[in-house]
């Protein structure tokens, strides 16, 4: 049992220990809402949200045109965003065919908002501005 604890300390004492980086404003080691800019960053999570935020709402049909992915890569997608407070999803029936009608909630503004503010300060900190 000891040979195996003092083996694990010098595997540890050989790893050479990573450089800690520059935080950058609105980053993730400097928001501690990191987590849900993840949420947001993936693509169709980030144009699911965006596309929300310019139109009151959106049916599945509707999204999944706009952005060529299967149905369940959009109900994936939209139910994690659903999970996490940022979306609403009403579902109806129109003529004997199920609907679902996605909205935007306050929550999920705020997260897309935020998440845009990052992705301004990485753009400016990159530039030098």
């Amino acid at each position: 049992m000891a040979a195996k604890v003092k083996a694990r300390a010098t595997a540890a004492a050989a790893t050479p220990k990573r450089p800690k980086l520059a935080s950058v404003p609105g980053s993730g080691r400097e928001n501690a809402r990191a987590g849900a800019d993840r949420l947001v960053y993936e693509r169709v999570r980030l144009g699911i949200m965006s596309a929300l935020a310019v139109r009151e709402q959106l049916t599945f049909n509707q999204l999944k045109e706009l952005f060529d992915v299967s149905d369940g890569n959009l109900s994936a997608h939209a139910r994690k965003l659903e999970e996490a407070g940022y979306l609403t999803c009403t579902k109806s029936f129109e003529d004997r065919r199920p609907q679902s009608v996605y909205r935007l909630t306050s929550p999920g503004r705020t997260a897309l908002h935020r998440y845009l503010d990052h992705v301004e300060a990485v753009i400016k900190a990159t530039r030098g501005r």
